[in-house]
């Protein structure tokens, strides 16, 4: 019908994506499998630093909710400062002022003291 004006083009029988069906709370995947969904309950937690509770979750000490731990990685940055944050140029200087600390330390420059009379 490749030749008949007003026929050609338009939708397809059976083209486009297929609806997912959802059989009582499971939802089909395209694999065919089938995925539970369930709410995220929080754990309680003991009042620790957020790097520790980042550690004891990755050791597999404590359980923790997906967000529970995104919210202990954003707040981390703001307690504890990465190795690369400081500057290589800053860890040079502390390291240049601790070694510096008796011969060959900054010495005081030259007093001037005028006397007027």
């Amino acid at each position: 019908m490749a030749g008949v004006k007003g026929r050609s083009g338009g939708a397809r029988p059976g083209a486009g994506r297929k609806p997912k069906a959802v059989i009582e709370g499971r939802e089909v995947q395209a694999h065919g499998g089938e995925l539970k969904r369930q709410k995220a309950v929080p754990v309680p937690q003991e009042p620790t630093d957020m790097l520790t509770l980042l550690q004891n979750v990755a050791l597999g000490l404590t359980d923790a909710t997906s967000l529970q731990v995104r919210a202990a990685i954003a707040a981390v940055q703001y307690t504890h400062s990465k190795k690369g944050e400081g500057g290589k140029n800053k860890d040079a200087a502390d390291r240049a002022k601790a070694a510096a600390g008796g011969k060959f330390g900054v010495r005081q420059g030259p007093r001037l003291v005028a006397n007027n009379k």
